[in-house]
This record gives structure tokens, sequence and C-alpha cells, in this order.
């Protein structure tokens, strides 16, 4: 399984939306299941509109979709899109990377100089 195209715009996006703990305790509640945004505001102990504001942002840097029932188009649901997280998570593994190459090019260094 290849990993998409990810630019430097997609991660800083990101980044930025999480750099804000509200936001990645809204994500870390919806990990769980979808909830309706009274819901969020209420786990987590902050007013609607300030919930509000985080919402759109993280629906703005794409992290999270919103739904709206049939029965009801009022009620949006708001869901994680866990792809959305890619972005962050193939950067992750390029740094893990980089670092497990120079601990393992450290390391050969070491067992060379050992008699």
């Amino acid at each position: 399984m290849t990993q998409p195209d990810c630019t430097d715009e997609d991660v800083a996006t990101v980044f930025t939306a999480l750099a804000d703990p509200a936001r990645r305790q809204v994500v870390q509640l919806l990990s769980a299941a979808p909830r309706r945004a009274g819901e969020l505001s209420a786990a987590a102990g902050m007013s609607a509109p300030a919930m509000s504001r985080h919402l759109k942002a993280l629906l703005n840097a794409g992290i999270i979709t919103d739904e709206r029932t049939r029965r009801d188009a009022r009620m949006r649901y708001f869901r994680l899109r866990p792809e959305a997280l890619t972005a962050m998570q193939a950067w992750l593994d390029q740094l893990q990377a980089h670092w497990d190459e120079q601990l393992a090019s450290f390391k050969r260094h070491i067992e060379e100089r050992t008699p």
C-alpha cells in the first residue's frame, strides 16, 4: 500500500489545527464516536460559541466532517476523518526513519571502535 503524496502545506495545516489543546480534545472525543456540537461542548466543558470556532477550524483543516440527518437537517453530527491525519503520520514516519538510520549508524560506529 503506497502513501498518498502529502505536501508540506498538508502537514502544516494539520499541525496548525491540532496546535490548540481544545481541538486535540475534540479529535480525541470524536475518535470514540461521532457527536453533535452540543455533546462535544458539554464533554469538553466549553461554551457553544467556542466549540463552534474549534469545529470550524477542524472542518477547514479537513480533520473532521459534518453530516446532517435525513430526519432533521438541523442536526449535524461531526465525525473524525482519520485519512486527514495521513499527512502528519507520513511526516512522522519519515522523521522516525531518519532517526532510526542515524542511531543504527552510531551503533555501528561504536561497535567498530570497541575492542
